[in-house]
C-alpha cells in the first residue's frame, strides 16, 4: 500500500522533510538565544538607569574600558567646559531622524583630568559639511554635569567608518584614546551623554533614554520555528496517507471496471 514511498519523488520529499526539521529546530534555538541576550541587555539598561548617580571617577579613569555593566550608569562631575577644544561628531540623527552633529566638549575636572561630554544634537547649519556648524556655548565657570556613562565608539561596534581627512574639529567616532592624543591630556575612558543641566533654548538637543530591544519578538520567532518543525512530519504523514488513499481508490476503480467488462467471445 505504501510502496510508492520508494519512488524518486517521495524519496526526495522525505529527504527535504528530514533536512527541514533539524534546521527549523536550530533556528528556534538561535532565536531563543537572541531572546535571552536581549532580555539580559534590557535588564542591564533598567538597572543602570535606576541606580543612584555616582561621581564619574568611581567608574572610569584614563585608559579604562567602560563595561556593559557600567554603560548607561548616571554619573556626576564638577569642573568647567573647554569650548576651545570642542569638536562635532558627523552624521548623527535626532529623535526625528534628522541628520546633524553631536557636540563633544571636553570637561576639565578639578584634578586636571578631562571628561568627554556629548552635549547633544545640533542641526547642520553651515553652507556645507566642511564648514564648522554654529554650536551653542556651554555654561561658563565651574558647573556640575550629570549624564549617562557610555563606552568608546568603535567601527566594529557601531558600523561607522572612522574616516580620515575630515574638516578641522570634525570627527566620526567618540573615542577617548583618540581624544587624549589630540588634547594631550589625561582623558577618562568612555564619555557621558549629558542629561543635566538642560541647555538654554533646548539646543543642543539632549538625547533621550536608551530604547529597549524587542526581546518578545525573538521569543515569538523561536516558538514559530518550532511549530514549523512540528508541522513538517504532520504534513508529510497527511500527504502520505492521502496518496495511499488515492492510489487505493484508483486501484479499486480499475478492478471494478475490469470485472464489469464482458468476456471476449
Amino acid at each position: 500500500m505504501y510502496r510508492f514511498l520508494m519512488s524518486r519523488q517521495w524519496v526526495i520529499l522525505t529527504l527535504i522533510a528530514l533536512l527541514l526539521i533539524p534546521t527549523m529546530i536550530r533556528l528556534g534555538i538561535w532565536q531563543m538565544h537572541r531572546y535571552e541576550e536581549r532580555t539580559a541587555r534590557n535588564q542591564l539598561v533598567t538597572d543602570a538607569l535606576a541606580a543612584e548617580p555616582v561621581p564619574v571617577e568611581k567608574l572610569t579613569a584614563p585608559g579604562h574600558t567602560v563595561t556593559s555593566a557600567e554603560r548607561y550608569r548616571t554619573v556626576t562631575a564638577k569642573g568647567r567646559f573647554d569650548p576651545e577644544d570642542e569638536v562635532v561628531v558627523r552624521r548623527r540623527t535626532n529623535s526625528d531622524d534628522e541628520v546633524g552633529y553631536h557636540v563633544l566638549t571636553p570637561f576639565v575636572l578639578k584634578d586636571g583630568k578631562v571628561l568627554l561630554v556629548n552635549r547633544g544634537w545640533i542641526p547642520s547649519s553651515g553652507p556645507s559639511q566642511t564648514t564648522f556648524p554654529k554650536v551653542p556655548a556651554p555654561p561658563r565657570g565651574e558647573v556640575t554635569v550629570e549624564g549617562r556613562l557610555m563606552p568608546d565608539e568603535t567601527t566594529a561596534a557601531s558600523g561607522i567608518k572612522n574616516l580620515q581627512g575630515l574638516p578641522d574639529r570634525q570627527i566620526m567616532l567618540i573615542n577617548s584614546e583618540q581624544q587624549a592624543r589630540r588634547l594631550d591630556a589625561r582623558v577618562l575612558g568612555g564619555y557621558i551623554a549629558q542629561t543635566s543641566p538642560e541647555p538654554k533654548g533646548d539646543t543642543p538637543e539632549l538625547m533621550g533614554n536608551p530604547g529597549k530591544e524587542d526581546a518578545a519578538l525573538n521569543y515569538a520567532y523561536a516558538v514559530q520555528w518550532w511549530l514549523f518543525a512540528a508541522a513538517v512530519p504532520v504534513g508529510w504523514t497527511v500527504l502520505a496517507r492521502r496518496e495511499a488513499r488515492d492510489r487505493a481508490q484508483k486501484a479499486a476503480e480499475a478492478a471494478d471496471t475490469t470485472e464489469a467488462e464482458p468476456a471476449a467471445v
